[in-house]
């Protein structure tokens, strides 16, 4: 049997082929955009949350719910049996805790107070915090009480609670505002250790530009390999209708060849 020369040593990419090339990169692209887009939302949240805080004012035991960030000034007494502390926290490489003791202010009305960190090591017994008796006057940094993950297990171990909830205080019978204050001033300050868990604009702006970047490089990617699917198929369509011409004519040749000898 003859050899066909003009046959193609390789096969033509399906229509199936194509069409899953031009999803699957089709889809990255989409997805680095929405991304990038996402995180350049994000900075723009990030920016107005810490101008706000910039902006935020400065409030005297406000009947109102303070805005995220006001510095607030609150009178009153500390109620120093209900601390409680706030558990596994670290500051400048020690491990402890963070005391939250409620203040009852002259009105009545409680607040919750964050007074610092004071550090335990591994020692698991129950922490002990000296808190000042009399009429105090603090100041601080408000921090409203919002959205946080799932908690998996019970929130308070004795007098440890593993995040801040105000329904520890329960039997107290409600706070002014739902939140707590940071203190920076004033009796019963231990070490301060908060501070505001923001990411910084710019690194969402970074975040965005990369994901952008990924969602070009499919671009190309899907174009160029498309674009050699495409190529691929043209030059095995050619080979076939070729090859289709060469075997007639040599049929043809046959015949008549066949038709001489006879």
């Amino acid at each position: 049997m003859s050899q066909n020369h003009f046959s193609s040593s390789k096969r033509a990419p399906t229509v199936k082929v194509v069409l899953l090339w031009w999803v699957f990169w089709g889809l990255l692209v989409v997805l680095g955009l929405a991304l990038g887009q996402w995180q350049w939302q994000r900075a723009a949240e990030k920016e107005a949350y810490l101008a706000a805080l910039a902006a935020a004012p400065t409030l005297v035991s406000p009947q109102k719910e303070p805005p995220e960030g006001a510095t607030l000034i609150l009178e009153g007494r500390y109620q120093a049996d209900e601390t409680r502390f706030l558990d596994n926290r670290t500051h400048e490489g020690e491990l402890g805790v963070a005391a939250l003791t409620p203040l009852r202010g002259a009105d009545g009305r409680l607040w919750l107070i964050e007074r610092g960190f004071m550090p335990t090591g591994v020692s698991r017994e129950a922490p002990t915090v000296a808190t000042p008796e009399g009429t105090v006057t603090l100041k601080g940094q408000w921090q409203q009480d919002g959205k946080r993950a799932p908690l998996f297990g019970a929130n308070q171990e004795g007098l440890r609670l593993q995040r801040i909830q105000l329904d520890a205080w329960d039997e107290l019978g409600g706070f002014a505002q739902p939140g707590w204050l940071h203190l920076e001033e004033g009796p019963g300050l231990l070490s301060p250790w908060w501070e505001p868990s923001v990411l910084p604009p710019s690194r969402h702006l970074g975040y965005a530009v990369q994901w952008w970047g990924l969602a070009a490089a499919a671009l190309v990617v899907m174009l160029l390999g498309g674009r050699r699917l495409r190529r691929a198929r043209q030059s095995a369509h050619v080979a076939e209708h070729v090859s289709g011409n060469v075997s007639e004519s040599v049929s043809e040749n046959a015949d008549a060849s066949r038709q001489q000898e006879s």
